[in-house]
C-alpha cells in the first residue's frame, strides 16, 4: 500500500499486529532484505524488517507533522497483540526524513510485513497484516497461537562488501574550502539580521559512486555494524549509515538524546590517542561549537519535559576513526509528546545546521549548492504508542534504485575554523561509509 500524499489512505488502514517471543540467537542483519533492507541496530540489538505493508510519504515543511498525524490514526485503528512488551515490539514503522523543507527527497514511514528483534537478551518476531478480515481471530480479538507461528528467513552467507569507487560530488575539495572560508567571513563580519547574528553554520560535501554488484547491501550494513558497534546502524529506503548521534529517544515517558559537536582524529598509538582526546576536551574552539549545539537541544526539548538534565561537562566519545565531544540529555516528558513530536521540535539541531537556525539554513542552501536529501535528517523508528528511537542520519549514503550511491559528510564552521582542517575532518567522517563499500 503506497501513500504518495502521505496521510489520508494510511490513516484509514486497519492493521493486525502479532508479536511473539522466539528462541533465536543468530545475528539479525544477515536476514535483512538485500535489495530493500530495513535495519536499526546497535551493539547487536535492534530490529530488522522485511516486506512492506504500509508506506507513508510526506514532503515539505510539514513532513514530520503530516507523518505523525497519519501514524497516530493508523496506530489507533490497529489491532495489536504484543506478547513481549519491549521497545521495538508491537506495531512499528521505520522512518527517514529529508533534512530541508525545500528538499526534493521524499520522507517516509515504512511498516514492514515481518519484524525480527532482539533486546536485553530476548528475541521476538512481529507479523503485520493489512486486512483483519483475512485473520482468524478468537472472541477476544487475539489470534490463536498457531496463527502466530512464523518461519524466519535463513541468514545469508557472509559475503565481501560491494566495491564502489567514490569521486567528489557537486562540491569538490577546493570548492569546499572556498565555502568554508566564506562562512568564516560571514561569521567574523558580524552581520546582523532580524534573526540574529550567525555564530555557526554546518557545511557538507558529497562523494558519488555507482553500485554495480548484485549482492545487495547486507554486507555493507554488516561491515558498519562490526566496525562501529556503538553507533546506530540503520537502513531505511536506501539510506544506510552508522550514526553516533541520538536525536531523541522516548521510552514510556522518559526522553533522552546525545549531542555531538567537536571532532578530532584518533592518534596512531595509545599515548598519542589519549593526547588527542585531552586536546579536544580542552579546545576552546570545539567547546564553543559544542556549547551552541547543547544549548539548541535543551532549548527545544525543555518545553516538552517536566525535567531535563544534561551531563555536567562534555565528555570525549571514542569511535574507531575519531573522537567527538558529547553531552547526554535525559528527562521526563511533561506533555505526552510522541517521539515524532520531539523530532519535529528539535530538527534540525545546531549540530547539523548551525546557530541561529533561521540564518544558518539559508546559508547552507547557498554555500553548499546541493540538496542534502535525507542526510542529517531524522532516521529511526516509532511504535504504536508513539515511543521510538531516532538518530541524525550521519556517516551515511543514499543508494538510489539506479545504483547511484551518494555519501555525505559535514563540519560545523565557527569563527576560527580553518578551511584545510575542516576538509580533512570531512575525510575522516567519510571513512565509515567509504570503507563499508570496499574503499
Amino acid at each position: 500500500m503506497s501513500q504518495t500524499d502521505g496521510a489520508a489512505r494510511a490513516a484509514s488502514a486497519r492493521l493486525v499486529v502479532r508479536t511473539v517471543a522466539v528462541d533465536e540467537t543468530e545475528p539479525l542483519i544477515p536476514r535483512a532484505d538485500p535489495r530493500h533492507p530495513l535495519v536499526w541496530m546497535r551493539r547487536g540489538e535492534g530490529i530488522v524488517g522485511l516486506g512492506e505493508v504500509v508506506r507513508i510519504e510526506t514532503t515539505g515543511a510539514t513532513r514530520v507533522e503530516d507523518a505523525a498525524a497519519a501514524w497516530t490514526s493508523l496506530a489507533a485503528l490497529a489491532e495489536i497483540d504484543d506478547r513481549v512488551g519491549l521497545p521495538g515490539t508491537g506495531l512499528v514503522a521505520f522512518g527517514a526524513f529529508a533534512f530541508a523543507d525545500e528538499s526534493e527527497a521524499t520522507s517516509v514511514l515504512i511498516v514492514p510485513e515481518l519484524v525480527m528483534g532482539r533486546r536485553d537478551g530476548r528475541s521476538w518476531v512481529t507479523r503485520i497484516t493489512l486486512d483483519p478480515a483475512d485473520e482468524a481471530t478468537d472472541a477476544s480479538g487475539s489470534a490463536d497461537d498457531a496463527e502466530l507461528e512464523v518461519v524466519l528467513p535463513e541468514p545469508a552467507p557472509k559475503r565481501q562488501v560491494p566495491r564502489v569507487a567514490f569521486t567528489p560530488g557537486s562540491m569538490p575539495p577546493e570548492a569546499y574550502e572556498t565555502a568554508v572560508a566564506e562562512a568564516v567571513r560571514r561569521i567574523d563580519a558580524g552581520e546582523l539580521e532580524k534573526a540574529g547574528r550567525l555564530e555557526k553554520v554546518v557545511l557538507a560535501r558529497q562523494l558519488v559512486g555507482e553500485l554495480h554488484e548484485d549482492a545487495g547491501l547486507r554486507a555493507t550494513i554488516n561491515r558498519l555494524a562490526e566496525d562501529y558497534p556503538d553507533t546506530w546502524v540503520f537502513a531505511v529506503d536506501g539510506l544506510i549509515g552508522a550514526s553516533p548521534e541520538t536525536l531523541v529517544r522516548v521510552d514510556h515517558g522518559t526522553v533522552s538524546a546525545r549531542v555531538l559537536a567537536g571532532t578530532a582524529s584518533r592518534g596512531a598509538g595509545e599515548a598519542s590517542d589519549r593526547e588527542r582526546a585531552l586536546t579536544l576536551a580542552a579546545s576552546e574552539k570545539d567547546r564553543a561549537e559544542h556549547a551552541l549545539a547543547v544549548e539548541s537541544a535543551v532549548k527545544r526539548l525543555a518545553p516538552h519535559t517536566a525535567r531535563l538534565d544534561t551531563s555536567p561537562e562534555p565528555f570525549t566519545l571514542q569511535l574507531p576513526n575519531l573522537w567527538h565531544l558529547a553531552t547526554d540529555l535525559k528527562g521526563t516528558l511533561g506533555d505526552g509528546s510522541s517521539s515524532l513530536d520531539l523530532v519535529r521540535a528539535v530538527h534540525p539541531t545546531a549540530a547539523v545546521a548551525g546557530t541561529p537556525r533561521r540564518i544558518a539554513l539559508p546559508a547552507i542552501a547557498e554555500l553548499e549548492g546541493f540538496d542534502r536529501g535525507r542526510y542529517a535528517g531524522p532516521v529511526g523508528w516509532i511504535d504504536g504508542g508513539g515511543d521510538g528511537e531516532w538518530a541524525i542520519a550521519l556517516r551515511c549514503a543514499q543508494v538510489d534504485p539506479d545504483g547511484t550511491v551518494t555519501a555525505y559528510a559535514g563540519c560545523g564552521i565557527v569563527h576560527d575554523s580553518v578551511p584545510a582542517d575542516e576538509l580533512a575532518e570531512t575525510v575522516m567522517k567519510f571513512r565509515p561509509i567509504v570503507e563499508a563499500f570496499g574503499g
